[in-house]
């Protein structure tokens, strides 16, 4: 498969941002009302973080995942970012991140699965068929976006690996490069960064394999070049970079519960009625709406599950979601 060359386009060439969003919505709208049509598949590979476009990852919008809330500009999305592995800042990910090495890039799957095996991102990206999903998400902090993601169900990347009768939870492991990520020496962390859902959740249709947003592929502040997203849970379960899959029996530590156990539960599903220790979650507000970026953005409520309770709440009948928070 070739690899994406990045395009040196004159300003002039450039389609304004506004007018592109516009097209985007429209052709999502369209597909909505089932006039879409099925798109080339074409991989790449993000390299550089500063760059004005990243190359294009086209997809098939999903009709029964979209929103007709309005998409959160790009800009935002690819400048105000929570990557701890390039600091702790916001802006940080978009400032350093471009010197984060996605090519080759290799991920490994071990533990209770019958097939084990490293994986190429070729690989990954030739597995299934690119789909666009747009979804809702919200962060502990108490931010949230609307963001056109790209990728397939994880659960087609689980299904070909066979998990055991023992297999019951699923980890995902960060890269460490040292070198370029200037925030692995923080101790906020006990790296390499660790994320985990239990089987059930990671096999959820709505839990997605992620390798590009906003028709094109993601850049490294994003998570290059794969990533989880988990639409109905707080952001940081999400993991970035993907290296390691390891599918278990017993549930992991992970590495929020591991640094503040009494703030940051396995679980983490967006829930207005339980509160960080620190900071309600009753409510958000909308980066990008209002003055400054959002900051002083009218908050609005959160909704149980960030607004997929029809979709996920029978994964935890009879559970108690102040307990296992």
């Amino acid at each position: 498969m070739k690899r994406m060359k990045y395009p040196q386009s004159k300003s002039s060439e450039i389609t304004p941002e506004r007018i592109w969003r516009e097209r985007r919505q429209l052709l999502a709208a369209g597909a909505w009302l089932g006039a879409g049509g099925t798109l080339p598949f074409i991989g790449g590979l993000a390299q550089a973080s500063t760059a004005d476009q990243w190359p294009a990852l086209p997809a098939k919008p999903n009709n029964a995942f979209m929103t007709m809330q309005a998409w959160t500009d790009k800009k935002d999305v690819t400048t105000y970012n929570n990557f701890y592995e390039f600091g702790l800042d916001k802006s940080d990910p978009a400032r350093y991140a471009g010197a984060m090495k996605v090519d080759p890039w290799t991920v490994q799957i071990e533990g209770e699965v019958a097939k084990p095996g490293t994986y190429g991102i070729e690989d990954l990206l030739s597995l299934s068929a690119m789909e666009e999903r747009v979804y809702r998400m919200r962060c502990v902090e108490g931010w949230s976006m609307v963001i056109p993601w790209i990728g397939y169900p994880l659960s087609d990347l689980l299904n070909k690996v066979e998990p055991t009768g023992n297999a019951k939870y699923v980890t995902f492991v960060t890269d460490e490069q040292p070198d370029v990520m200037r925030g692995l020496s923080s101790s906020v962390i006990d790296w390499p960064y660790q994320e985990g859902l239990r089987m059930d959740e990671a096999m959820h249709p709505l839990t997605l394999l992620t390798f590009g947003l906003y028709g094109m592929v993601l850049p490294n502040q994003n998570g290059a070049p794969v990533r989880v997203v988990v639409p109905w849970k707080y952001g940081f379960k999400s993991g970035k970079s993907i290296v390691k899959i390891l599918v278990t029996e017993k549930q992991p530590t992970t590495s929020w519960m591991r640094s503040g156990p009494s703030e940051y539960g396995f679980y983490a599903n967006v829930n207005p009625d339980v509160s960080h220790p620190r900071w309600s979650q009753a409510t958000e507000r909308r980066i990008g709406e209002g003055s400054f970026g959002g900051f002083f953005a009218a908050r609005q409520e959160t909704r149980l599950f960030n607004g997929y309770a029809d979709q996920v709440a029978s994964l935890y009948a009879g559970m108690d979601l102040a307990k296992n928070f």
